[in-house]
């Protein structure tokens, strides 16, 4: 692969061979312009890893230039004449004028010469670099990459070590692929090769010949799919870089003093190894291709491989064998087709296939800019396309991939892998057969749903009708309710004015679900009031919330939590089902089992409970529920009053956003306001808020950044106590992560079984969130954003609120500036005369 024309010509290089001195002693990595190395002599790297010579491997007589492990000298990783023996041996190398490295049998006969070339200068030299490279540079511009004139890494053979790209060199259009030996006695290039094939989206080909042995699948940001049982941070990290300069695959290991090669050997099997120091050996550590499964296409086009089931190959649903009598005597080769042939319907549908190596790229198409839903919709709008993917070149990192033609070489795993969406006809969705003898029972069952669908339509009609006519009572009785009767009445109103609709509870309904509000059903209690567990007549369980007579928040604060909610739908935000406002002002939640974020995180035995996945599903759940409130709902909304006690968790320990009593609606361009009434809870309040009645969506970021701090240590903001100093958790966060001990921030539950990176991103983002200048945080797409990848850099965070004292609210409020608030966190709504 190395082998190139001579840049000089044959009598010059003879001429030098004469005049040349020779070789250095040995254990020397350089050898300067002018110098010979003979075949008596090596060249050694400076850490004494690598070694480079000439050889004669096996049983062979020919000499090769090659590099080897100095403890395991039989373990060449690279030959510089691998097609170019030195048959009249022995052989010479030498680094002549222009920095030409010049190869020549004992009849100074030239054999090979690299492609470099240089003149007007005579600080070149040849060295062996500790990675295993051999590079020919000037020795006045440093080791970078990028300034050598050439190097052995250019040209790999059958060996793939840390720091040699298998890929493609973008700049200078050429592949840089793994070949085989085509023995043990014989370097040159065999027909087994591994190579990166652009065609489509990148993956990585063992091939013989023409003919595919093993495809990798594409980078789905951790690994290649084709190898999902390998785990990150393991022995060795991966990367796969496509660039303007390169595309190709790397990997290093973590620990830099271990050994790793990837090799093709002579048999076509593509193996990694790892050295072993005490037992002075090479360990298999992974083989690629180790069952019928990984085989190229086993199965054929349509067909799921399972190395666990007997025999291995299915077809996919919607699709039979293309030829039964060789499907049922294992001639699985011809694959499967579609039961019912492609008609590019729109009213097609896909089957969903998990934990798959997903199918040949090469006729793929990737889209990062594409969502889940919008890849289905172009795929169905596409009559060549046969199924649809999730694209992750970055880890965490989404995107779209559409396949078109026939779905090649797919592998079901029992742990791993990836999930795609099939092109099926609208009868396969459902198992439905669409043979003709089962057609009578589908045009029978078409009938049947008609007349259903109309009892359907006449019920709910009716329904409808009865439901106006109790609003109609209801609106009539309240009309006639004293004290504070006009207000009801004007809520009623508001309340079912136009497309809302809430339905309303009365007082005996609730009543009885909350067995008359006894102290059993109770859940707990908030600024608000109490909260009660109910049950309806048809077994739905719901959650009571009654506004008690001593709160501070009172009618105001319950129509606008009504008017705000009533219309939001977001998974990660709590649903409101109706309300009363008979005789007591009442708001009725669907209910959730594990009730609020604070009693897991601030308990000792519960937070157990809680692991880092849970806690990071936790924290994005949030953040997306916050990003809806803010950006994507009809109305731009500002909590007010994010807190821990604030999220409910349903049984799944999902979060949702409740308690919108507090929450400001803001006109559609408007992004901030100012107001005379201070609402909300200490230690969750930006400075901004809190002390000048400033407040924006930037104000409910500052809470977020409180509870991301909250959940990885475990501790409350407020009333956290250090013994050698009297900050708060912001600013005793803040300090970990000014003198290098940022993760003593962590909870110790979670330091045994978390990514320590993961959390400490996490962490620094809640700095980023909490920084005293509301202008310097971000908003909350970009906190979804850095939350869902770990690959870009964060910037660095400012100093954050009240960090120069432990509570400096609290020290205000005591000079008579503001009401103190209660120790069990309630919300306050305070006053601030301006």
């Amino acid at each position: 692969m190395a082998s190139t024309p001579p840049l000089i010509s044959f009598t010059s290089v003879l001429l030098l061979f004469f005049l040349l001195p020779s070789s250095p002693a040995a254990d020397v990595d350089t050898m300067a312009l002018g110098q010979v190395l003979d075949a008596g002599n090596t060249m050694v790297s400076s850490n004494g890893i690598f070694e480079l010579g000439f050889f004669t491997p096996g049983k062979s007589l020919k000499q090769y230039v090659g590099v080897w492990y100095r403890m395991s000298k039989n373990t060449v990783i690279w030959v510089a004449n691998r097609e170019l023996p030195v048959v009249r041996t022995p052989g010479k190398l030498a680094l002549v004028e222009k920095g030409v490295l010049v190869i020549s049998d004992s009849g100074n006969v030239t054999i090979w010469t690299s492609n470099s070339s240089k003149s007007g200068s005579n600080s070149l030299a040849a060295q062996l670099l500790n990675t295993g490279n051999f590079v020919v540079r000037d020795v006045n511009n440093g080791v970078d990459p990028d300034e050598f004139l050439w190097q052995g890494f250019d040209y790999p053979c059958d060996t793939q070590i840390p720091g040699l790209k298998i890929g493609y060199d973008v700049r200078r259009k050429r592949d840089l692929y793994q070949a085989a030996w085509k023995s043990l006695d014989d370097p040159a290039e065999s027909e087994y090769t591994f190579k990166l094939d652009l065609t489509g989206v990148p993956q990585y080909f063992l091939r013989k010949g023409s003919q595919e042995v093993f495809r990798s699948g594409p980078w789905n940001g951790l690994r290649f799919s084709g190898r999902p049982n390998l785990k990150p941070n393991s022995v060795y990290r991966f990367w796969y870089r496509a660039d303007d300069e390169w595309i190709y695959y790397g990997y290093e290991p973590i620990d830099s003093s271990v050994l790793l090669r990837t090799v093709v050997n002579v048999d076509g099997a593509l193996q990694r190894f790892i050295w072993n120091e005490r037992n002075h050996n090479w360990n298999l550590f992974l083989t690629f291709a180790t069952d019928n499964c990984d085989t190229y296409n086993w199965c054929g086009p349509y067909a799921s491989c399972n190395i666990n089931n007997s025999p291995a190959c299915k077809c996919l649903t919607g699709y039979v064998p293309k030829s039964q009598t060789d499907w049922d005597t294992a001639g699985w080769g011809e694959g499967c087709v579609r039961k019912i042939a492609a008609n590019c319907s729109r009213e097609d549908h896909f089957i969903k296939l998990s934990s798959i190596k997903v199918p040949d790229t090469r006729n793929a198409l990737g889209d990062m800019n594409l969502s889940l839903d919008q890849c289905r919709i172009s795929c169905l709008n596409n009559c060549s396309c046969t199924a649809y993917g999730t694209w992750n070149v970055t880890d965490g990192g989404r995107g779209c991939l559409l396949w078109f033609g026939e779905l090649k070489d797919i592998r079901l795993y029992t742990e791993y892998g990836q999930d795609i969406y099939v092109r099926v006809d609208p009868s396969e969705a459902g198992g439905i057969s669409s043979n003709r003898r089962n057609r009578k029972l589908i045009a029978v069952a078409a009938v049947l749903s008609a007349v259903v669908a109309a009892l359907i339509i006449v019920l709910v009609l009716h329904l409808r009708k009865k439901r106006k006519q109790h609003i109609q009572r209801q609106r009539h009785l309240y009309e006639h309710e004293a004290g504070d009767d006009n207000s009801r009445r004007t809520y009623s109103k508001e309340i079912n004015n136009g497309d809302l609709e809430l339905p309303l509870f009365d007082m005996e309904t609730v009543s009885k679900a909350t067995k008359n509000f006894s102290v059993a059903n109770k859940l707990g209690e908030g600024g608000f009031g109490p909260v009660y567990k109910g049950v309806l007549k048809g077994g739905q369980e719901i959650a009571a919330k009654k506004l008690s007579q001593d709160s501070k928040q009172g009618s105001d604060e319950f129509k606008n939590e009504v008017m705000c909610i009533a219309k939001l739908q977001h998974r990660n935000l709590v649903k409101l089902l109706g309300c009363c406002i008979q005789e007591e002002y009442m708001l009725i939640y669907e209910f959730l089992p594990n009730k609020s974020l604070d009693l897991f995180i601030f308990d000792e035995k519960r937070s157990a409970l809680l692991d880092w996945p849970k806690r990071l599903n936790i924290i994005n759940g949030i953040a997306r529920g916050l990003l809806y409130l803010h950006q994507d709902s009809r109305l731009r909304i500002v909590h007010r009053d994010l807190k821990a006690s604030n999220i409910l968790l349903d049984c799944d320990l999902n979060p949702k956003i409740s308690d919108f009593g507090m929450a400001r609606i803001c006109g559609g361009n408007e992004t901030a306001a100012s107001t005379n009434r201070i609402v909300g809870t200490y230690g969750y309040m930006s400075p901004e808020y809190a002390i000048d009645g400033q407040f924006s969506v930037k104000s409910d970021v500052f809470s977020f950044g409180v509870l991301i701090l909250e959940i990885v240590s475990g501790r409350r903001n407020r009333g956290f106590y250090h013994p050698n100093h009297h900050l708060n958790l912001l600013g005793h966060t803040w300090k970990l992560y000014n003198t290098g001990q940022f993760s003593d921030a962590i909870h110790e539950t979670l330091k045994e079984s978390c990514i320590v990176d993961e959390v400490l991103r996490a962490l620094h983002i809640g700095l980023l969130c909490v920084q005293q200048n509301a202008s310097d945080r971000p908003n909350m797409a970009s906190v979804v954003l850095m939350l869902s990848s770990d690959s870009s850099a964060l910037p660095p965070p400012k100093v954050p609120g009240f960090f120069t004292a432990r509570n400096p609210i609290e020290a205000d409020s005591s000079s008579g500036k503001h009401e103190s608030c209660s120790t069990n966190e309630m919300s306050v709504t305070l006053i601030d005369p301006r």
